[in-house]
């Protein structure tokens, strides 16, 4: 599933390719994603133009020129490409994961601009799309999510709290939308390694000092692979020229048996499921 470094990845090449640009025509293909395209998907999206693409946590939103806001979520497998008519498309992918080329089968939404098409992607269709018809409802909509990890609300006092007395382990929570917004399974282990906390420990049993480097490294870690274009096993360039490649600068994930990268530390990377995902890390440096 992308994570936030990747859906930002998303919005700034779709900012940049069709922020301005009007839509001159939808055809949804299959409405059967996560939640049913609504019925009068098309008409909120046709003649409108695109005023911005911003994000929320892992949302994707298209600010249209009715006041109305289509949310994007990519699920599991959603990937969004841009087709130039005019041009050879050897890579459409406007983000890092899965195929670079649009593939054949799974298109489910197609949106026309003046010599751009935009296809949404998605094999296991657990991805969705939503009309937001203000911006009141679209702030009541995200209201019950945490706080992103680049929020001001996203401080040591918060995280002190929120765990406190809480049986759950740390882990677990990073990958919480409702405790924080954005941080999934690759990013939750690598901020737990660079503040030195093992995944398994409990909520309740962190200090001050160790919520303090929660909030400092998740937007290290997070702003850092950004910077660096998202993670990609197959690490090809996007739409856009830029390449996914914090994958070169994991530390733990995907190390299992591997020795720690840490100055001095004789650990072994060591795998556990925690939640059904695979949490890795240090098995000497992480207390």
């Amino acid at each position: 599933m992308p994570e936030l470094p990747e859906v930002e990845i998303v919005r700034q090449s779709l900012n940049k390719k069709i922020k301005g640009k009007i839509i001159q025509k939808v055809i949804v293909k299959n409405r059967n994603l996560r939640f049913k395209v609504p019925i009068r998907f098309e008409d909120f999206l046709e003649n409108q133009k695109v005023i911005k693409v911003k994000r929320f946590s892992k949302y994707l939103n298209l600010f249209l020129s009715n006041n109305c806001i289509c949310i994007i979520h990519l699920g599991m497998s959603g990937t969004i490409h841009l087709i130039q008519n005019k041009k050879k498309n050897k890579i459409t992918n406007v983000s890092f994961y899965h195929s670079p080329i649009l593939p054949s089968k799974h298109n489910h939404i197609e949106i026309f601009f003046e010599n751009l098409k935009l296809v949404y992607n998605d094999p296991r269709r657990f991805g969705f799309f939503e009309i937001i018809e203000n911006l009141k409802l679209l702030n009541k909509r995200f209201d019950k999510l945490g706080p992103e990890p680049f929020s001001s609300k996203f401080n040591s006092n918060y995280i002190s709290s929120f765990l406190k007395n809480k049986q759950k382990n740390i882990k677990s929570f990073l990958l919480d939308q409702n405790f924080v917004s954005g941080i999934g399974n690759i990013y939750a282990s690598e901020i737990l390694y660079l503040s030195k906390i093992k995944p398994f420990k409990k909520g309740k049993y962190l200090t001050k000092e160790e919520c303090k480097k929660i909030e400092i490294n998740s937007k290290k870690i997070l702003l850092d692979a950004i910077k660096k274009g998202g993670s990609s096993i197959r690490n090809f360039k996007n739409i856009i020229g830029k390449e996914g490649n914090f994958q070169k600068n994991f530390k733990v994930y995907q190390r299992e048996g591997l020795k720690c990268k840490r100055f001095n530390c004789r650990g072994i990377i060591e795998r556990k499921n925690i939640s059904n995902r695979s949490s890795f890390f240090c098995n000497f440096c992480q207390k």
